[in-house]
C-alpha cells in the first residue's frame, strides 16, 4: 500500500493511504504539498496526477522527504525558522498508531515543557526542572506572575507544577512523552493558527518552551454548564509547537464563515479562536431523554479549523465502569453461562 504524507503551512501529517489522503485534501484544500515513496522531493498537490493534477516542478530544496519507515508509523516535521516571540524551535517525531508517544529533539540550550508524569524517556544530557505555574516564563516574571500561572492551571484541574526539560550538553538530545490513553497525538504550530488554540482542559501533553498555557472561560452560562468541558477550557498561546492528545481517531475539519457543525460535546478536542462554540438542545424531549446522545450537542460555527475525536475518555471510562464486576458486568465476555460460568470455573471473587 502506498503511504502518502501531506504538508500544510509547515505542518506535516501522515502516513495516509490514497483514500485518506484524498479526504484530507478535500478538507484542507489543494494549496499544500505531498510526498510518497518514489518522489525525490515534496510536490505541490495540484501537480500530482493521483489527485487530479498535472505534473509540476518539485518543491525547492530545503524540504526533505520523510525517512523510510522501519516499524511503527512515524510523523516528522521541522520548523523553518526560530520563533520570533521566544518559543524554542524543536524538531520531533510521533511514533506508534493507537498508543503513541512524541519524541522531541533538542539543540543545546533548547527546552520543552510537559505535564508532570508525562515523560517516557530522555537522554542523560537533558536536565529536568520542576517549576511553579505554566513554565512559559520560568526564568522570570516574579513570584506574583508564577502564582498567577499556577492559579490558571489549578482552575483547569491540572497540577500546580510543570516540568521543563533542557538540553545542557552538546549535539542533539531527545526527550519523549507518552500519551495517557489510546488515541492520537496532534502536533500543531501555534503560528499557523493565529497564535492561539482553544482545547479541552486535559488534552495538553507538551510544548516548546515559551508557549503559554492559560485558561479560556466560556462566556455563555448554558455553554459552560452543558458544553462537556464546563466553563473553563485550556488556552494555548504563542507561536511554538504544541502537542495535544485526543482519544480514538482524530479528524480535522475546516469550517467556512457561517458554516456550522453539530458535534457530541465530548468529541470536541480543539478549535481555532475564530470558531464560535455554543450548545443546542438535542431535538425534542423524547429524543433528548431516550436518544442516547444526551440533552445537548455542541454547535461549532466557522470560520476556522476544528479537531474532533472519536473516543472521548469519559465515554471509554463509562463503558469500563459499566462492565466492572461490581456493577454487574461479566468477567467472561465469551462464556455462554456468563456469571454462572465464573462460579463453575472457580472465578467467584
Amino acid at each position: 500500500m502506498t503511504e502518502w504524507y501531506l504538508s500544510y503551512t509547515g505542518e506535516q501529517s501522515g502516513p495516509f493511504d490514497e483514500s485518506q489522503a484524498r479526504f484530507q485534501i478535500e478538507m484542507r484544500g489543494r494549496n499544500g504539498y505531498a510526498w510518497r515513496e518514489g518522489f525525490s522531493e515534496w510536490l505541490p498537490i495540484g501537480g500530482i496526477p493521483e489527485f487530479g493534477g498535472n505534473p509540476s516542478p518539485a518543491l525547492p530544496a530545503g524540504a526533505a522527504p520523510p525517512p523510510a519507515q522501519t516499524g511503527a508509523p512515524e510523523h516528522h516535521t521541522r520548523r523553518a525558522a526560530p520563533s520570533p516571540t521566544g518559543a524554542d524551535e524543536v524538531d520531533y517525531r510521533i511514533v506508534g498508531a493507537e498508543m503513541q508517544f512524541v519524541e522531541i529533539e533538542l539543540d543545546p540550550g533548547e527546552s520543552a515543557v510537559a505535564e508532570a508524569g508525562a515523560m517516557m524517556y530522555k537522554d542523560i544530557q537533558v536536565e529536568m526542572q520542576t517549576v511553579f505555574g505554566d513554565a512559559s516564563g520560568a526564568s522570570g516574571g516574579g513570584f506574583m506572575g508564577k502564582l498567577l500561572g499556577a492559579g490558571k492551571r489549578l482552575l483547569t484541574g491540572e497540577s500546580l507544577f510543570m516540568t521543563v526539560f533542557t538540553h545542557t550538553g552538546r549535539g542533539k538530545a531527545h526527550v519523549a512523552f507518552g500519551a495517557p490513553f489510546p488515541g492520537n497525538i496532534l502536533p500543531i504550530s501555534l503560528a499557523g493558527v493565529g497564535g492561539m488554540l482553544i482545547c479541552q482542559k486535559d488534552s495538553f501533553l507538551c510544548a516548546a518552551k515559551g508557549v503559554s498555557i492559560g485558561v479560556y472561560f466560556q462566556r455563555k452560562i448554558l455553554t459552560g454548564l452543558f458544553g462537556g468541558e464546563g466553563f473553563i477550557m485550556q488556552k494555548l498561546e504563542g507561536d511554538g509547537m504544541v502537542f495535544i492528545h485526543a482519544g480514538g481517531t482524530v479528524v480535522e475539519r475546516r469550517l467556512n464563515a457561517g458554516e456550522a457543525l453539530h458535534v457530541d460535546t465530548g468529541c470536541v478536542v480543539a478549535f481555532e479562536s475564530g470558531v464560535q462554540f455554543d450548545i443546542e438542545q438535542a431535538g425534542g424531549i423524547k429524543t433528548a431523554l431516550f436518544g442516547g446522545e444526551g440533552l445537548f450537542f455542541a454547535s461549532l460555527q466557522g470560520p476556522g479549523r476544528i479537531w474532533l475525536q472519536s473516543l472521548p475518555f469519559s465515554r471509554l471510562a463509562g463503558r469500563m465502569l459499566q462492565a466492572a464486576p461490581q456493577r454487574g458486568g461479566s468477567r467472561g465476555e465469551g462464556s455462554i453461562l456468563g456469571g454462572l460460568g465464573g462460579l463453575i470455573d472457580g472465578d467467584n471473587r
